[in-house]
């Protein structure tokens, strides 16, 4: 922030490329090694990198600066997001799609039990610590969901799946995926499916990126000291969780199985559509802090769980090449497209550096259009799923027991 909202938009870019930069390589993974092996060596890559800070901190404390800081924001922006986008994938790939449906918003609680433990953790060790311990804590957090994924995988070890899935056989979780490094890119420029997925991602992104600079903006022009600018933050984010874990707990299977991905895809764009035209009619902070806690925790909470059941109905290799080349590139690339809109936007207004309603007028006329072909696509991408996996059961029903006799006519 002491740089200015301009440079936190170059870092977004930043990001974005760093992130088309890594998939090759995770890639490249993915191709050559069984599936927890790769999970292991990204798990364990990304805890070393975290080591490798704390180093920097303890041994060269005058070489901390503004550099260094904006190279740790962009490396753990890359690393968070490729960590998240290895769990469900290992998620995907490991339960069915009626299967996703009912667990998917049970799993996601520990994430936000997660969301809500870490700050409480991290407050508590600080000072008896010192912040550079936090790093090793979380390398340490790391190399234990390594753990909890071995485990998941030798579950799963009597119940190898081997049937076809989307249309093309699968393979076995204990064989090497082979193919190019690059097929997550190709593979989505292919599908018509994948690349709606891609785009429902980028414009989730974007809707994103708009609330987080109004968000930042409006908590600076609140005035006051650092200390009542982080409170406030504070009681944003503690608000978001509450409502997140109420809605996992309570809404998120029901939603799912009683309406469907469709519904589940489409309900959190419907939402923000209504907030951002209530944002530029109003004008307040506190409704653009109910906007911000109603999207984080639909996002979380039900778009989230319904969005990774897409994944269960793709081939085991679209599970985790195309799936990290979505939830990391294009989720960025959202990020820079998003933040690029609204410096638009606030120039447009006359506005730079303040909040104003003429710029929320400006910001709810992009968004609102922008929201309604989103829960259009949401609505398209259910109803796709849907359509994919009904012929996946009937290539299962149909072809499984001539398979043998098939596989010999073909050779």
């Amino acid at each position: 922030m002491r740089r200015g909202m301009d440079d936190i938009r170059w870092l977004f870019v930043g990001t974005a490329i760093v992130t088309l930069a890594v998939n090759p390589a995770f890639g490249w993974l993915v191709s050559r090694f069984r599936r927890i092996t790769f999970i292991t060596l990204t798990y364990a890559l990304f805890a070393v990198s975290l080591v490798g800070f704390y180093a920097l901190l303890v041994l060269a404390p005058r070489a901390i600066g503004e550099i260094s800081g904006m190279v740790f924001y962009v490396w753990f922006s890359v690393l968070n997001l490729f960590c998240t986008m290895v769990f469900w994938a290992l998620m995907v790939d490991r339960f069915t799609l009626d299967q996703s449906k009912r667990l998917f918003g049970a799993i996601a609680v520990g994430g936000t039990l997660g969301a809500i433990a870490g700050p409480w953790l991290a407050g508590a060790l600080a000072k008896p610590l010192g912040t550079p311990a936090l790093l090793l804590i979380a390398a340490g957090f790391l190399l234990l969901s390594v753990l909890a994924a071995w485990g998941l995988v030798w579950l799963e070890s009597d119940h190898d799946r081997t049937e076809p899935i989307g249309g093309r056989e699968g393979a076995s979780p204990r064989d090497i995926l082979g193919g190019s490094a690059w097929h997550g890119v190709t593979a989505v420029f292919r599908s018509p499916y994948l690349l709606g997925i891609s785009a429902y991602m980028l414009v989730l992104s974007v809707i994103a990126t708009f609330i987080y600079f109004t968000r930042l903006q409006m908590v600076k022009d609140l005035g006051g000291d650092t200390d009542s600018r982080a409170v406030t933050l504070a009681q944003i984010d503690l608000a978001t969780q509450a409502a997140t874990l109420v809605l996992q707990v309570v809404a998120t299977g029901h939603i799912m199985r009683r309406f469907g991905v469709s519904v589940a895809l489409a309900s959190l764009p419907v939402l923000m559509a209504l907030g951002f035209l209530s944002l530029a009619m109003i004008g307040s902070l506190w409704v653009l802090v109910a906007l911000d806690v109603i999207f984080k925790a639909i996002q979380r909470a039900v778009m989230r769980p319904a969005r990774e059941t897409l994944f269960t109905v793709v081939s085991r290799e679209d599970k985790y090449k195309s799936k990290a080349i979505t939830d990391t590139f294009v989720y960025r690339g959202g990020d820079v497209l998003g933040a690029g809109i609204e410096g638009a936007i606030s120039r447009l207004a006359g506005v730079q550096g303040a909040v104003t309603q003429l710029a929320l007028i400006g910001l709810g006329t992009v968004a609102v259009p922008i929201t309604i072909v989103w829960a259009i696509l949401g609505w398209w991408l259910g109803r796709h799923q849907q359509r994919l996996a009904s012929g996946s059961s009937r290539f299962d029903e149909q072809t499984a027991p001539n398979l043998p006799r098939l596989v010999s006519e073909q050779a």
